[in-house]
């Protein structure tokens, strides 16, 4: 039995433990896209979670759906990014920046060129989106060409460079939560009659390209992606149907030697252990609602390399220790997860030893 106390590598990064910080969006970012003032303490604070992946960044400006979320492809973001990283790396953590391109969950009012979201089909999620002009539906996305794809996989790969020269120790893809990879291979999101479509191997062809494009811009030893089989969001509802894509999937990124698989797990612990069979790297799972009693159980049981935690770190910057010493957590202040852009609800939540609290 594996205890999510022991270290682990990682390529070659030597963690402390088993536990990694989840991405959660938290709108701070400026209106460049750059990472905020405070982000660089707001990641160094939850520094002893070993590794922690970021809030989701846009590869590209099309890749924009909400407001204030930051970007990883301008000189601008290189320079605030560059920030966050040495300020995780002072305070003994690693740093892996999330790529997220949002495809269809947009609105041009979210965006600096406002422009129509793009996607593998042109079909609207059904949603709503808050923005500067309060709720708003979500419209049709415009359907992308065969081009379009092939530059937004360059667009992914050039991210990733520019992630890794703001000093990032790696990638995420966002693969998953009903953003633009998930879109291509969900087959109520996409309809596509290209080699992007129609067939599991050609919904999944996107996904595929972008790593194995980011793997080979960096390194695959510093390129990860995030799916969630199965989950209904966005609009998607693939249900057990796709399960073969997600076990195809899981089969090729072995091949491609990648940091890790990061899994957010809603369906039968039977399809975590059949992508486990599949991927023999790194497997990290984030289960929803994980309660506090259950931290370390999916690596206890084997299911698991490594547990990323989202909320729980968000509101608790010394995790580790809390969770060590039997100390209470904080309460999360869930009002405060995307408003404001200042430090209340991002860099206030208390700690056992005040050493990173703003002054």
């Amino acid at each position: 039995m594996t205890d999510v106390w022991s270290p682990i590598k990682i390529a070659n990064m030597q963690l402390p433990h088993r536990l990694a910080m989840a991405p959660m969006t938290r709108s701070r970012a400026k209106a460049d896209g750059t990472p905020g003032d405070l982000a660089p303490l707001y990641y160094a604070q939850r520094a002893s979670m070993g590794l922690l992946i970021t809030e989701g960044a846009q590869p590209s400006a099309d890749g924009q759906g909400y407001m204030n979320t930051p970007g990883s492809f301008a000189d601008e973001h290189v320079a605030g990014w560059r920030k966050v990283a040495d300020a995780v790396h002072e305070a003994g953590g690693r740093l892996f920046i999330q790529l997220m391109h949002v495809g269809r969950m947009g609105h041009p009012a979210n965006t600096p060129h406002h422009r129509q979201p793009v996607a593998p089909s042109a079909i609207a999620p059904g949603k709503e989106m808050f923005t500067s002009q309060g709720m708003q539906a979500i419209p049709v996305p415009r359907e992308m060409t065969t081009a379009e794809i092939k530059q937004t996989v360059a667009d992914f790969a050039n991210a990733a460079r520019r992630a890794v020269e703001a000093g990032a120790d790696g990638v995420e893809v966002h693969g998953a939560n009903g953003y633009l990879v998930h879109q291509f291979n969900a087959p109520d999101s996409n309809h596509r009659t290209d080699e992007y479509g129609g067939s599991m191997e050609n919904r999944a062809r996107f996904a595929v390209e972008v790593v194995r494009a980011i793997a080979d811009a960096i390194g695959p030893e510093r390129t990860a992606i995030h799916l969630s089989p199965g989950l209904p969001t966005g609009g998607i509802e693939e249900g057990q149907e796709n399960d073969d894509l997600y076990r195809y999937l899981a089969a090729e990124f072995d091949r491609m030697k990648i940091a890790y698989l990061h899994i957010l797990h809603v369906r039968s612990d039977l399809l975590l252990e059949e992508i486990r069979k599949a991927f023999g790297g790194v497997l990290m799972v984030n289960r929803p609602g994980r309660q506090r009693d259950q931290v370390g159980s999916d690596v206890a049981a084997g299911l698991a390399d490594m547990e990323a935690l989202g909320q729980m770190a968000l509101a608790n910057p010394d995790l580790v220790d809390r969770l060590k010493s039997g100390a209470p957590f904080n309460e999360v202040r869930t009002p405060l997860f995307y408003s404001g852009g200042g430090a209340e609800g991002y860099v206030d939540y208390p700690v056992l030893e005040p050493a990173l609290q703003p002054a």
